[in-house]
């Protein structure tokens, strides 16, 4: 894979889509936003500005953008998720897929609703098999953080089976501002995916915007 693959941002119109894709363009990376709209994403990639030699962001579909992308982004509202995995599955073959999904059920967002399989990460690995390299990842960033345009200041774990694949978006997370950690196998993403909920009830009794998470304990080069 080069240096600087390909992304595209599948529910790349959502708070955190937009977020992602705003920070990987302007460090330089080829962004394809991906909606069940082409015009919505359209309009979306207009306003996103790119930067570091980068191309212009693109909008497309959720499949031609999956299938534009050297790295497909996950980052659907958890009713769609199951939906999405088999629309892009077939556009996905070899590739990296990136699932940012938290199962946060309306109206308890703020309690830990697991599913049966264990995490939206366990389950994307069921439904894509073998036919992509799953990662877990993105749960505990905040998106307001994100498109604010300062600093992250929090880390991100990342899991996954497939150790090369990890590391590559650990790179991916360094490239928004934040610390990429090593969280081990994709069941591991269930205690991310968990911590989300905690954090939104951490930001409504706390009344900030953005809680976030840090490992402590690793050298900076970790």
């Amino acid at each position: 894979m080069q240096a600087r693959p390909t992304l595209a941002i599948i529910g790349g119109t959502g708070a955190l889509g937009t977020g992602l894709a705003m920070r990987w363009a302007a460090a330089g990376y080829a962004v394809v936003l991906g909606s069940r709209s082409r015009e919505k994403a359209e309009a979306a990639a207009r306003g996103i500005v790119a930067g570091n030699g980068a191309p212009p962001v693109r909008g497309e579909d959720n499949v031609r953008a999956a299938s534009a992308a050297d790295v497909a982004v996950v980052a659907v509202p958890w009713s769609n998720h199951n939906a999405i995995l088999s629309e892009i599955k077939p556009a996905v073959v070899g590739k990296i897929v990136v699932d940012a999904v938290v199962p946060l059920v309306p109206p308890k967002v703020s309690l830990v609703q697991l599913p049966p399989q264990g995490s939206a990460g366990q389950i994307a690995q069921e439904r894509l098999g073998d036919v992509a390299r799953v990662v877990s990842a993105f749960h505990n960033v905040a998106a307001a953080k994100l498109q604010g345009g300062g600093a992250v200041d929090c880390d991100v774990l990342v899991f996954g089976n497939d150790r090369e694949a990890r590391e590559v978006v650990m790179v991916l997370a360094e490239a928004l501002g934040t610390r990429g950690i090593d969280g081990g196998g994709i069941a591991n993403s269930a205690a991310a995916e968990a911590l989300t909920s905690v954090l939104i009830s951490i930001n409504r009794r706390y009344k900030v915007a953005g809680a976030g998470i840090r490992i402590t304990g690793l050298s900076d080069t970790h």
